[in-house]
């Protein structure tokens, strides 16, 4: 299974959740809304193509191995970094 990584927003949400339990009036209807909602607010992956060098692949590739994860998964969270300004050199 994988881990999931949630936002403080969630993780805000979860707690409140587990600690303040209370019934809900009409909670089938109460689910339904709040999944849409999710479901309307998730973003969606596009597929890219582009060109690498074959020596930056297979480094890529490397990473993602002693990581454990694919690297098409670690490309993504490269460029995800870097636009979000959270991209650090390991030095």
């Amino acid at each position: 299974m994988k881990d999931i990584k949630y936002t403080p927003e969630e993780l805000e949400l979860v707690e409140y959740m587990e600690t303040n339990p209370k019934s809900v009036p009409n909670v089938k209807d109460e689910i339904k809304k709040i999944t849409n909602i999710f479901k309307a607010n998730r973003e969606s992956r596009k597929q890219v193509n582009f060109r690498l060098l074959e020596s930056d692949l297979d480094r890529l590739k490397s990473r993602a191995l002693v990581d454990g994860i694919p690297y098409q998964t670690l490309l993504s969270s490269i460029v995800h970094k870097f636009l979000n300004g959270t991209l650090r050199n390991k030095s």
